[in-house]
């Protein structure tokens, strides 16, 4: 179902330039099958996804945004989804625990990156959490998800490295085993979300937390329409999510379609492949 009583927002939007981290797909394929998405019989043109890639890479780009590199690793053909890399809030990183075995090497890679790079408050996980595929900042709370591949223990974790709230959310639908398949977070205040995805509850939760969010029906979101990227203005989804497009213009914001079907067949879009370095803030919410 969709928000059509939602009203129209006059507001101009404003666009915050964003530091974001991504991996080349120089090694992507799918080889083994650890979600609904994936099957090792279908192949995989590898030329066509670092295209896609590389289309998405320059999008940002054009944007203003500033996006670093990780060097992929041939014998990690996931690690282009640099989402699930860590978790980054006010500059400080909390590393990824891998739930399967064939992800499981991203993690410390993702991590020396951080350590090489400038990060000096790195924590190494006790729990299994997969990254910002399953926190999702939203202004001063983390949103984390559950049920397929993070730890809820990790959501303690956490809150106690991060200093800010986190709230649980548990998803039930194996398609969208990420936070980010079934959530996208527009703007501080604002999200849209996939309710089917999630338990009765969390969908409580949410409704309570963000009464006016755009809603996506079962088109949208089989499509990945929800793992989209927003900037405070643009939103990078599919161009097949018509009618989250349609929700979001009448939300002032800009959608910008970006097709990765190469990557959709392990189950990721543009999300999935950007992880937004979070600074650090001055208690006024300013980034320093």
């Amino acid at each position: 179902m969709s928000d059509t009583s939602a009203p129209t927002v006059d507001t101009a939007r404003e666009a915050v330039s964003r530091r974001l981290l991504m991996c080349s797909p120089r090694y992507f394929d799918v080889t083994y099958s650890i979600n609904p998405w994936m099957d090792p019989a279908k192949p995989v043109d590898a030329g066509a996804a670092r295209l896609q890639w590389e289309q998405l890479r320059d999008l940002y780009v054009s944007l203003g945004h500033t996006v670093e590199l990780i060097e992929p690793d041939e014998d990690l053909p996931d690690m282009v989804f640099a989402a699930n890399g860590a978790t980054v809030v006010d500059g400080k990183v909390l590393g990824s625990r891998f739930r399967h075995l064939e992800r499981t090497a991203e993690g410390p890679a993702y991590l020396r990156w951080f350590t090489d790079n400038g990060f000096p408050d790195v924590l190494w996980p006790e729990y299994v959490n997969e990254g910002a595929g399953d926190y999702l900042l939203a202004g001063r709370t983390l949103l984390a998800g559950t049920g397929f591949r993070t730890d809820p223990r990790s959501h303690a974790e956490a809150q106690e490295f991060f200093g800010v709230p986190v709230v649980g959310l548990t998803l039930v639908d194996p398609r969208y085993y990420h936070l980010d398949t079934a959530l996208c977070v527009l703007a501080p205040g604002e999200v849209m979300y996939n309710p089917a995805a999630f338990s009765p509850g969390s969908r409580a939760v949410l409704r309570e937390m963000f009464p006016d969010a755009i809603l996506a029906g079962a088109e949208d979101a089989a499509v990945f329409g929800l793992n989209a990227f927003s900037d405070g203005r643009n939103v990078i989804l599919p161009e097949a999510a018509l009618s989250l497009a349609a929700r979001l213009r009448e939300r002032g914001f800009n959608p910008l379609g970006m097709d990765l079907p190469e990557l959709l067949k392990a189950g990721g879009g543009a999300k999935c492949c950007t992880l937004e370095l979070h600074p650090a803030v001055h208690l006024d919410g300013a980034s320093c």
